[in-house]
């Protein structure tokens, strides 16, 4: 029956992504819509159309989606591009993912939630969604210095939003550990495990770019991205097996690979593989975002209005004042330190799939959690590409002629 229901999700999909293109909506939002009518929405006739345990089932393929998204984001980080692009975009990346976290952890505190539960919320609000940005880029034939450090700030946000995420969790989880009694092991832990995630990573990353010097074939090839990849997503079990008080972050182990592969592989082989990965890959995020949106309760999301604007609100602060704060720091132009921060307001995949790990750290507020993003994702998603043109308008970046046109997605 797992395979009905796996077509089921793959169909509704399809559907709800082509029928969120007639509305001028990103893909993302029609799975995500098609997910809540086949889970929670039908589910209030009576009726399970996806019962729980058979979403209990499918759990397997957001780690694989995971898998891939961390992936392709440790595929950006080539060290020619870095030193093409300069520090600009590097330090704007890097304090408006802090700052985003840092003000909704703040908030959260502020208005008196648990210290566990704003940890791992706050940490995945650094995470920003190229592609709504670059989509009204390419749709506006933007073009100037906002523009191009933009382009790279949203390169590179997802890495370091990952980073940060790894810390922060790896943090909260020293935190509950009520056993650890060594205050210096609770402190040092959480940096061995990502210096571990990272090790294990960079091993796998050499053996991957060797092996595909070995193997020439494209099936061969694509066989064994596959092999690599789920190796490094089963690195947290298998670790955790051999030492039960310690974990590795699968994240940033898939992101450490990516990494390593294309800073090791002839850009001949980079294309192929990438270009195989993208044939390979749709049907397993379409089944991700329908399924984030079949487990939402409808019941949670009614009741997370506060915590939903705190983290919404935070976020957006956060990336802007991050944002002016790198670029006056790395000594960006006034243009730069202005509009550049209005271009990170969309949020999407790599945060919805946050939340499955958030939802292993602290799986009595999963709930709360994947209604809280899942609802921020709806809002920044309508709203981000809209604000985002009007920044690189206001930058004199988008031609008026142009900026009269129509945002289609």
């Amino acid at each position: 029956m797992i395979l009905a229901y796996m077509s089921l999700v793959i169909i509704t999909g399809l559907l709800f992504g082509k029928l969120a293109k007639k509305f001028n909506l990103p893909n993302v939002t029609g799975y995500l819509l098609g997910g809540l009518l086949i889970g929670p929405l039908i589910s209030l006739s009576g009726f399970d159309l996806v019962p729980e345990d058979i979403l209990e089932e499918m759990h397997v393929i957001a780690e694989i989606a995971l898998g891939f998204i961390a992936f392709s984001i440790g595929t950006e980080f080539q060290l020619s591009y870095f030193k093409r692009v300069g520090k600009l975009p590097v330090v704007i990346a890097i304090f408006e993912s802090l700052f985003a976290i840092l003000m909704v952890f703040f908030l959260l505190i502020l208005f008196g939630f648990e210290f566990k539960f704003s940890l791992v919320l706050s940490a995945i609000a650094a995470a920003t969604a190229p592609a709504a940005t670059i989509m009204v880029i390419k749709q506006y034939k933007a073009k100037g210095e906002v523009t191009e450090n933009l382009l790279s700030v949203v390169a590179i946000d997802d890495a370091t939003a990952i980073v940060f995420f790894g810390l922060f969790v790896a943090i909260a989880k020293s935190i509950g550990n009520t056993g650890e009694s060594n205050l210096a092991w609770m402190i040092i832990k959480p940096f061995i495990e990502i210096l571990a995630s990272l090790g294990i990573g960079a091993l796998l990353g050499l053996v991957l770019s060797y092996g595909l010097r070995w193997f020439t074939g494209r099936g061969n090839r694509i066989s064994l991205i596959l092999a690599l990849i789920f190796i490094t997503i089963a690195m947290t079990e298998i670790v955790h097996h051999f030492a039960p008080g310690f974990e590795v972050s699968s994240l940033l182990s898939c992101m450490m690979l990516g990494a390593i592969f294309t800073n090791l592989t002839k850009e001949s082989i980079i294309d192929t593989v990438m270009y195989l990965i993208d044939r390979v890959t749709p049907p397993i995020f379409i089944m991700f975002f329908v399924l984030s949106g079949a487990e939402l309760q409808l019941n949670v999301l009614l009741t997370v209005g506060g915590i939903g604007v705190i983290y919404i609100l935070g976020r957006v602060i956060g990336k802007l004042s991050g944002a002016y704060l790198g670029a006056t720091i790395a000594k960006g132009s006034p243009n730069v330190k202005r509009y550049l921060g209005f271009g990170l307001i969309p949020q999407a995949g790599v945060a919805i799939g946050l939340t499955i790990v958030a939802a292993g750290v602290i799986p009595e507020h999963a709930k709360e959690i994947r209604a809280v993003v899942l609802a921020a994702t709806f809002v920044y998603e309508m709203v981000g590409p809209l604000i985002t043109k009007k920044a690189l308008t206001s930058a004199g970046e988008i031609s008026s002629e142009l900026a009269k046109t129509k945002m289609a997605h």
